[in-house]
């Protein structure tokens, strides 16, 4: 009996298919190996897996993630924030340049706003990072926040892994830099600094509640050039130390540290990344390290749990024509949304 060319070509396809999705399963494993010897494409690829929406990438990431070492207790994590304009990029460059001085190898995570008409970002910040870009002991990855708030991207965490798993015992997280809600980052990292401009607020400012009391470190940048550039930078720097006096004490006991200081000025951003190193130390020693990453992960496990939550409704066969329906219903008849949702929900069971 003769072959159906038409069914014999789609066999053929489906077969390529199934091979192609194998070949990938055994990249992810291979990866896994090629980060844990410090392999950069692989490292790169393995990101772009963890940063993917795709459904069919699932399993993938969740087999890269459950193959990766855990961190040792030595890496260190900086969230670096700040107003546009602030000056994070020149700062974490030679703040990463410091720390490779003292032995340490870095990967800069740097989140570039996505625009909310097309999601497209710039991805601009590897530019601003030329020398520290290049350097063979750090790795900077710029990367789409997305549609997530704080500051961050939907998958820094797990980037922050897998960089932790090639050999990467500082990592620098660069947020958005959009505003005072930009809290997020604290939740993941060891420290977390906050850039501010000379003549960007007054004392009101100061105590209004946000990311200034989440700070732990408060550096006035840009206090550099003409004298008056740096009298601003001082009594704005003066004018925040009062109001920050007036604040409950942060959960882990220590005030901010807060100071002058200038990305074009390598010396005083050496001096910087000695202190904070020198108060992670104290804090490794004293146990409250520990806490901190034990509520950091506390808080990474339910953000993990929220966005699967909400993954397997909007995964659900009927949730489609629910929420389409349930759109159209509420438009006319104004009913509460609260309710309208809890009904789309009982439904979905």
């Amino acid at each position: 009996m003769a072959k159906d060319p038409e069914n014999e070509a789609r066999s053929r396809a489906v077969r390529n298919i199934r091979n192609a999705k194998a070949a990938a399963r055994c990249d992810v494993r291979a990866w896994a190996d090629g980060i844990a010897a410090g392999d950069r494409t692989a490292l790169a690829r393995a990101i772009s897996l963890v940063e993917s929406r795709r459904d069919s990438d699932r399993e993938d990431v969740a087999q890269l993630l459950a193959a990766m070492p855990a961190a040792p207790d030595t890496t260190r994590r900086l969230g670096i924030t700040g107003v546009p304009g602030v000056g994070k990029s020149t700062w974490i460059e030679a703040a990463g340049m410091a720390l490779i001085e003292r032995g340490h190898r870095v990967a800069v995570l740097a989140v570039d706003p996505s625009s909310s008409r097309t999601g497209g970002s710039m991805l601009g910040d590897k530019t601003r990072m030329e020398s520290l870009s290049r350097h063979p002991d750090a790795f900077v990855r710029p990367s789409p926040a997305g549609n997530t708030l704080g500051g961050v991207a939907r998958a820094t965490m797990e980037t922050m892994h897998l960089c932790e798993s090639a050999g990467f015992d500082r990592i620098l997280i660069e947020t958005v830099g959009v505003g005072q809600s930009e809290t997020e980052v604290r939740r993941m990292t060891d420290a977390f600094v906050l850039l501010m401009l000379p003549g960007g607020g007054d004392g009101v400012q100061g105590i209004k509640r946000g990311i200034l009391e989440w700070a732990d470190v408060v550096l006035m940048n840009k206090a550099d050039g003409p004298v008056e550039q740096i009298d601003l930078a001082k009594s704005s720097l003066a004018a925040f130390q009062g109001a920050l006096s007036l604040m409950q004490p942060p959960l882990d006991g220590d005030a901010p540290l807060m100071g002058l200081s200038s990305g074009l000025d390598k010396v005083s951003v050496r001096e910087w990344i000695g202190r904070i190193e020198d108060r992670l130390d104290a804090a490794s020693t004293s146990g409250q390290l520990m806490d901190r990453r034990r509520r950091q992960e506390q808080a990474a496990l339910t953000a993990l749990l929220d966005r699967e939550i909400l993954h397997r409704v909007k995964s659900h066969p009927g949730f489609p024509s629910a929420w389409a329906r349930l759109q159209n219903d509420t438009h006319r008849t104004q009913n509460a949304a609260y309710d309208a949702i809890r009904t789309l929900l009982d439904g979905l069971d």
